[in-house]
């Protein structure tokens, strides 16, 4: 059985990929450049905010990745 404590872990996990999944559809969808400012944007807000709770740096890499291929 799980305790609270691991039913809101999961959750919070599940939120991190989801809002990373989300953020890279959106990097991958920009056409133009304002677009792409935008997604940096999202990107600087999800460092942020999963900062707070402790993420995978290699998300954070990687995020910053995909905006750098997308700029070339």
């Amino acid at each position: 059985m799980l305790t609270h404590q691991h039913k809101l872990m999961n959750k919070k996990c599940l939120g991190l990929t989801e809002t990373y999944n989300k953020t890279i559809l959106v990097i991958q969808s920009c056409k133009t450049e304002n677009q792409l400012e935008g997604a940096s944007r999202m990107v600087k807000n999800f460092k942020a905010l999963y900062k707070e709770v402790g993420y995978p740096r290699a998300l954070s890499y990687s995020l910053d990745r995909a905006i750098k291929i997308k700029k070339l």
